[in-house]
């Protein structure tokens, strides 16, 4: 069976339109947006007809950077690296969907996250590896890892309707349009030609 991480943002809305897994993984661990992803996840998942599990697991005392109203941590690329946040993500989401009979965990990484260590296609190897070696002999992918956000909307022909409700901002439940997830949001948007909506 198919699971997906939808955090809400763009690329997992995308993705998951692309792919139509049986079950979303939202997962709430401390991060100060988690609200409106938790919403704009919800939309989706139900617009997709797939089950939605939202695990809350508060981590926020072990975060960095925008994602925890915090500094940002020095070994971070950018201003919102939470140390070891898809790593987190990936094994309480897996943890969930061993339970459900959850075969493949889909990521919704990109080409800009390779800014990031564990947004790189070699974490995406170390971390499959190490799933499919356990109890339950997960896999993990992350389909669109090759392509921009822009691409990936395109490819997969989610329709604005739905992408609209993306939720990007890291500093807050509302878009604050100044940190790194508002600006990308913006420039995918202007790309794709939907302009200031």
């Amino acid at each position: 069976m198919k699971a997906a991480l939808l955090s809400g943002g763009m690329d997992s809305i995308a993705l998951a339109y692309q792919e139509r897994p049986a079950i979303a993984f939202t997962i709430d661990y401390g991060q100060v947006c988690a609200s409106a992803e938790i919403e704009a996840a919800g939309v989706v998942a139900e617009a997709l007809d797939c089950r939605h599990e939202i695990i809350r697991v508060d981590c926020r005392a072990l975060g960095a950077g925008d994602l925890a109203m915090k500094a940002a941590h020095s070994l971070g690329a950018a201003q919102e690296w939470w140390p070891y946040r898809n790593q987190l993500l990936v094994t309480l989401a897996a943890m969930r969907g061993v339970d459900l009979g959850v075969t493949e965990l889909l990521l919704a990484s990109v080409k800009s996250d390779g800014t990031f260590r564990d947004g790189t296609a070699e974490f995406v190897e170390r971390i499959d590896a190490l799933l499919s070696f356990q109890e339950g002999a997960m896999r993990l992918r992350a389909p669109a890892a090759h392509l921009t956000t822009e691409e990936l909307v395109r490819q997969s022909a989610v329709p604005f309707s739905l992408l609209a409700w993306a939720h990007s901002c890291h500093c807050s439940n509302f878009a604050c349009g100044d940190c790194r997830g508002c600006y990308k949001h913006q420039l995918t948007m202007d790309a794709l030609g939907y302009g200031r909506y």
